[in-house]
């Protein structure tokens, strides 16, 4: 076999390879939630919710509370 036969083939299987994987990531049922409610709720008590922060006050400054 010749470089390039030789090169052409790889590729080829790398390309099949990496189709394969997106096709079974892909049809995984993605109709389940990630989170259930209890963990989401347990999340946000951990992490603080999604929302953005209040806003700055005159003056206040941007150090930690030690």
């Amino acid at each position: 076999m010749s470089r390039s036969v030789l090169i052409a083939l790889l590729l080829a299987i790398a390309a099949a390879s990496s189709a394969a994987t997106v096709l079974i990531v892909n049809s995984r049922n993605t109709g389940i939630p990630a989170l259930t409610e209890e963990q989401r709720a347990f999340r946000e008590k951990f992490f603080g919710s999604d929302k953005d922060l209040p806003p700055i006050k005159e003056g206040q400054e941007m150090r930690p509370r030690w």
